[in-house]
């Protein structure tokens, strides 16, 4: 039978009343029937209060790259609790953890800790202003880039307030946001090499900065087309724009060298979050010496009281031993199993009629459902996805899944963790047909 949620909605309905709204990030609101509560996991294992077990594809939004509760990374953060939790000051472990970025990451001369990739973001956006002295950044379409004023300028316009083909709108998602902030980007489209020269070349002279997701995890799945970081690269040699890569989503799940490495560029500065911390709050900023100037000097500031913090940097230790220690086998077998998983959803949907269309470098991949009447073939782009994409439809199928035991995330991204074998594949197929079955 399909998973009931009784608890769940209990507790959500209880939650109401001292929280605002009954969660504690507004996309949580998103899952149907109603945001789950949960008690445990194990691997590639989640478990609910009202006892359903799943197997997670969510994996913490990407951040429990590890698995669930893995016992080494529990050990390390436990050894540390014992010692202290926090001191607002230096500790060996983050000499050790920042030596190791330095040697897995093609671009780390240098590193600063934060606790999350959000207060990177912000971080990496002031010293660019500060290192070029100008005050635009450039970012593109559907690119996720936290939920701070600056980090959501441009992310999801609706379609009737996307702007044109040649000047993507700025709007921000959220009321309450400093106008005068949204005056501080350009916007380009994703995936148009040509497009990106044009805008770069419209305010040349006046761009800090190029961010971007090297696979844009955020919205769809989409690997960047033939020509894409090369031309980032080279604008921003051409212009001394900084090239900023945010790998909140794809460090490490690309590889010890995250997709810079995986993908053959190297940045000026980096946003690493999520799997650096395996599901602690911990995010870390790297880049070129140079970058780091303003730092260096003090002219721009970077602070937090808890930065640093030894719990989190214990957690990031045992995290990137563990990478390390996968070597060149990793992400091969992550991609094979993600592989086998988008190939077999395909095989189902198609046997019920149902338009899905899963996409990525398998890692990590995206299930489009094409709307009546859409065209076959990848989605490239923010407005080919929200023109393509029946997103009322995946949500149901999402819920369907859900209620089966097969855990993706609501906007249909899946994650392929450390701790997926190829049993866990079989089994979340065998639940997906009978999703679709009754779907059909």
């Amino acid at each position: 039978m399909p998973y009931t949620f009784p608890k769940s909605a209990e507790l959500f309905a209880r939650a109401q009343n001292s929280i605002a709204a009954g969660i504690n990030s507004g996309i949580r609101k998103m899952e149907v029937p109603v945001p789950l509560y949960f008690d445990h996991g194990k691997g590639s294992r989640l478990f609910d209060v009202d006892g359903n077990e799943y197997i997670d594809f969510q994996i913490g939004q990407g951040a429990i790259l590890y698995g669930h509760a893995p016992e080494g990374m529990a050990n390390a953060i436990a050894e540390q609790a014992k010692k202290g939790t926090h001191w607002a000051a230096q500790s060996v472990l983050e000499i050790e953890v920042a030596e190791r970025l330095q040697a897995m990451i093609p671009g780390a001369d240098l590193v600063r800790f934060n606790n999350s990739a959000t207060e990177v973001v912000l971080s990496a956006l002031r010293l660019a202003r500060a290192h070029t002295g100008r005050r635009l950044i450039l970012k593109f379409e559907g690119h996720y880039h936290g939920w701070a004023d600056e980090g959501l300028v441009g992310f999801a316009p609706p379609p009737d307030q996307w702007g044109s083909e040649d000047e993507p709108t700025r709007l921000h998602p959220s009321k309450g946001v400093i106008p005068e902030v949204l005056e501080q980007f350009v916007v380009a489209r994703w995936n148009d090499p040509a497009h990106l020269r044009q805008r770069v070349d419209q305010y040349r002279g006046q761009i800090a900065a190029i961010i971007f997701e090297p696979v844009l995890c955020n919205t769809g799945c989409m690997v960047p087309v033939p020509g894409m970081i090369e031309t980032i690269r080279e604008l921003c040699d051409r212009d001394g724009m900084l090239m900023i890569a945010d790998e909140t989503i794809t460090g490490f799940r690309f590889g010890a060298g995250c997709a810079q490495k995986h993908l053959g560029f190297v940045p000026d500065l980096t946003i690493l979050g999520k799997a650096i911390g395996g599901g602690v709050p911990f995010a870390a900023l790297v880049g070129k010496k140079e970058a780091f100037a303003k730092i260096i000097s003090g002219e721009v500031v970077h602070a937090g009281t808890l930065n640093a913090n030894p719990l989190c940097l214990a957690a990031a230790k045992w995290c990137l031993d563990e990478v390390i220690a996968l070597g060149d086998s990793h992400p091969a077998n992550a991609i094979r199993l993600g592989n086998k998983l988008m190939a077999g959803l395909r095989a189902l949907a198609d046997q019920h009629g149902i338009p899905l269309r899963p996409q990525g470098p398998g890692l990590v991949f995206h299930c489009a459902v094409l709307k009546a009447g859409a065209a076959e073939g990848p989605i490239t782009s923010y407005r080919d996805y929200v023109q393509r994409h029946d997103a009322p439809r995946w949500a149901t199928i999402r819920r369907a899944l859900l209620e089966e035991g097969v855990r993706a995330i609501e906007r249909g991204l899946w994650f392929i963790s450390l701790a997926h074998t190829d049993a866990d594949i079989d089994e979340a197929l065998e639940k997906a047909a009978r999703a679709f079955a009754r779907l059909g």
